[in-house]
């Protein structure tokens, strides 16, 4: 019986999503991890490029260290946000994720989201995950500075904001709450400015 090639049983595989080529280690080699987040612009950083002022102060720090070594509140939200990762994963379908990754850009440009999600047409979706003592009537301008970062670091279309409330480290409610917000080019060529403006102050180009 005559076959012809295009008859013949293939198997397509798609390409691996370009954000998997650019990891830079993960949070569970903590040394590695902290080492290089020391080193480049992370997306809790960029949460604190507010204004073009904000690039001396957080450079500051980078340099300098802060002393802070977490508290309650971050103790807290360390232990909750495995749990809602799963709740994350059952509901959406975005992965957890401890990876810290560059941006193709800039090596030095960095983010670690708490969770990703390739969609079936390949666009990149993200999640980032919160605890707060207080009510949220709108995701806080840091967080969504943080949010944009991930997204243009990743590649990203969108990313589910996922929070959770608490009154004394107990959850006020069953369920987290969440919201997607989606990528915003102006946001983040802002961001991306400020960034580099945060490295050259690192670098010595400027003095502090």
């Amino acid at each position: 019986m005559l076959s012809f090639p295009w008859e013949e049983d293939q198997t397509f595989v798609a390409p691996a999503p370009p954000h998997l080529s650019r990891v830079v280690a993960h949070s569970t080699d903590r040394v590695a991890w902290l080492r290089a987040r020391s080193r480049g612009v992370t997306a809790t950083d960029a949460a604190r490029l507010a204004s073009d002022k904000a690039v001396a102060a957080v450079a500051w720090e980078k340099l300098n260290g802060t002393g802070f070594g977490g508290n309650a509140f971050t103790d807290h939200g360390r232990a909750r946000e495995p749990e809602i990762a799963a709740w994350v994963r059952t509901c959406y379908e975005i992965e957890p994720s401890v990876t810290l990754f560059h941006a193709a850009r800039e090596k030095r440009h960095l983010a670690t989201p708490d969770g990703i999600r390739v969609a079936p047409d390949g666009s990149v979706e993200l999640a980032e995950i919160k605890t707060t003592s207080k009510p949220w009537r709108s995701i806080p301008r840091g967080y969504l500075r943080q949010v944009w970062w991930q997204q243009y670091v990743l590649g990203a279309e969108r990313t589910l904001v996922v929070w959770e409330q608490h009154t004394d480290f107990v959850p006020v409610q069953g369920d987290p709450r969440c919201q997607w917000v989606d990528r915003d080019e102006s946001e983040i060529e802002l961001l991306v400015r400020r960034a580099d403006a945060l490295l050259a102050w690192m670098r010595g180009e400027r003095a502090a």
